[in-house]
């Protein structure tokens, strides 16, 4: 089974990249982040005409997600299950074969002293009650999206003068461990401990030429699904197109699942 993620900055201005990378690479599973589109504007017809299901939840010009499955989802959950809250944008939950995806935009925080900020500390503590009061570390289940956070200096350049950004500042990142502590298992970190290997770099000052960048995108799995990965990557090459998204993709794949 593979399982991919790419946060796209807009699917409709990605969509020749999000298509060839899906005939090359003919994925079970795509998520996409920050789709930036509202429900009835989704180009869904080219993903379905590739051979894909499409499960989706946006709004005009910010966030959404989108999941794409090769197989009809046996379950779909828009957020958490809750009502009132913007996850409704951030999070989409898919079942396919057995195994729980939870594609997840989270937020990026602005700035440290920023209500924002707070905002995004708090929700990744509302994703550890969420999958201590619904899931359990047994099951089969996959976390992965743009998290917004570089865990460990070697997923950042220059993490000496970083440390006041949202996405690596202590209590981001320890926050985010919590998160991930109720049952979760980084995969890429998993299979590389030591590689330098970012899936983020912005726009300006050449900073992908350069290679400064982020890993703030990641595929996290339960200890039934960690044990199964086999290979899990980063394609540079969507990052080295033309019209590209900051955010390139990640892929990771395990073998041997079967329904619980």
């Amino acid at each position: 089974m593979k399982i991919a993620t790419y946060n796209v900055n807009s699917v409709r201005k990605r969509l020749p990249l999000i298509q060839a990378w899906l005939d090359e690479h003919r994925p079970d599973v795509m998520c996409l982040q920050e789709t930036k589109v509202q429900d009835a504007d989704f180009p869904i017809a080219p993903f379905q005409e590739a051979g894909y299901h499409v499960a989706l939840r946006g709004m005009k010009g910010y966030n959404g997600v989108a999941t794409l499955t090769r197989e009809p989802p046996e379950q779909v959950i828009h957020g958490l299950g809750e009502h009132g809250h913007d996850e409704d944008f951030r999070i989409i939950q898919t079942v396919t074969k057995g195994v729980r995806v939870i594609n997840t935009y989270a937020p990026q925080g602005y700035q440290i002293t920023s209500e924002k900020y707070a905002y995004k500390l708090e929700w990744f503590g509302r994703m550890r009650r969420y999958f201590e009061d619904h899931l359990h570390p047994g099951e089969q289940v996959v976390w992965l999206g743009d998290l917004n956070v570089a865990p460990e200096p070697i997923d950042v350049y220059h993490p000496d003068r970083r440390v006041n950004d949202v996405d690596f500042h202590i209590l981001a990142r320890n926050a985010y461990k919590e998160a991930i502590a109720w049952g979760f298992s980084d995969v890429f970190r998993k299979l590389h401990p030591d590689r330098l290997q970012y899936t983020y770099w912005d726009y300006f000052r050449n900073a992908f030429a350069n290679n400064w960048g982020w890993r703030i995108d990641h595929i996290l799995a339960t200890p039934s699904l960690a044990g199964l990965c086999t290979r899990a990557e980063v394609d540079l090459e969507p990052r080295k197109a033309e019209n590209a998204s900051d955010h390139t993709v990640m892929w990771a794949e395990f073998e041997r699942i079967s329904k619980l």
